[in-house]
């Protein structure tokens, strides 16, 4: 008598998939601008003066996605490190000294149209967006989270209903537009938009203690 023998063999293979990004000329575009260079560069810097001296820095990072209609998505990376304000910091120190402030309200995300260069004066978006999010004059509302103990994140989205060329976002301390206290403030270059896009905002806030 004859016994058959039989076996099996198999072969899996996995590859992780990544969003394309936007295109070699819109990231020169974006990381030529003086600001986006001085933004990395203090970025840098003062993570190593922190390490060195024990005096605690506070730095910030925006990245952006950027969901189409489509279903096509467009991974931006990181587009702006800059810039904290003067009145986001006068809001911290004013819940530190229990004035009524909320710091944990510092998680709505607004956008805009204003190009003018971040600066630490700025209280509000150069233009922001209002007629073309959907829902009208409405902020997204962030997900926080910690990826390390002396970050904080917050991520929201902002869908829109009509086409736009987005080149700033914000925290704010309202999820209406038009008022609360500017956090942050990002400038970068346009990330154009239409109806039924949608673009996702990821804001890191990094504070260095010198560990």
């Amino acid at each position: 008598m004859t016994i058959g023998r039989a076996s099996f063999s198999g072969h899996l293979a996995a590859k992780k998939s990544a969003p394309p990004g936007p295109g070699f000329w819109w990231h020169v575009k974006n990381r030529t601008r003086w600001t986006f260079i001085i933004g990395w560069l203090f970025n840098w810097l003062a993570k190593q003066f922190s390490a060195l001296t024990g005096i605690t820095t506070l730095t910030s990072e925006l990245s952006v996605r950027l969901f189409r209609a489509n279903g096509e998505v467009i991974d931006y990376g990181v587009v702006s490190r800059r810039v904290i304000t003067d009145a986001g910091v006068a809001f911290l120190v004013d819940d530190w000294d229990n004035n009524g402030q909320d710091i944990t309200t510092m998680n709505f995300h607004g956008c805009g149209t204003g190009t003018g260069a971040e600066a630490v004066g700025d209280t509000a978006l150069g233009a922001e967006s209002t007629t073309a999010l959907n829902p009208d004059s409405t902020r997204a509302t962030g997900t926080r989270s910690q990826p390390a103990a002396n970050q904080y994140r917050t991520t929201g989205t902002l869908t829109f209903d009509a086409s736009a060329a987005i080149t700033e976002h914000g925290i704010l301390s309202q999820a209406a537009t038009g008022g609360g206290t500017l956090w942050d403030r990002s400038v970068f270059s346009a990330i154009n938009v239409v109806g039924g896009d949608s673009i996702q905002f990821t804001y890191t806030c990094t504070c260095s203690s010198g560990g």
